[in-house]
């Protein structure tokens, strides 16, 4: 199966993301986070610099959970804001 490229504005989301988890750890380290969540440091580490602009339903679940985020307030994170011409 192939994979249409992503769009800029999908790479940009996957950025915001990875800016909201980064935030919602704080001093936490990445290893304690992701244990919590059931992944790997490294899979975390992907989202959070956006090599991984796109990561599964259950597994932004996992680290929401782990980092005592709503779905909710993850979805308004990564919304795009419009930028006035």
């Amino acid at each position: 199966m192939v994979r249409n490229p992503l769009t800029p504005e999908e790479h940009e989301r996957g950025e915001r993301l990875g800016r909201l988890l980064r935030a919602a750890r704080g001093s936490r380290s990445m290893a304690e986070v992701a244990a919590v969540a059931g992944l790997s440091a490294e899979t975390l580490r992907k989202i959070e610099t956006g090599r991984a602009p796109t990561p599964a339903f259950f597994t932004v679940a996992a680290l929401a959970g782990a980092l005592g985020l709503s779905m909710d307030e993850i979805a308004a994170g990564c919304v795009s804001v419009p930028v006035a011409a």
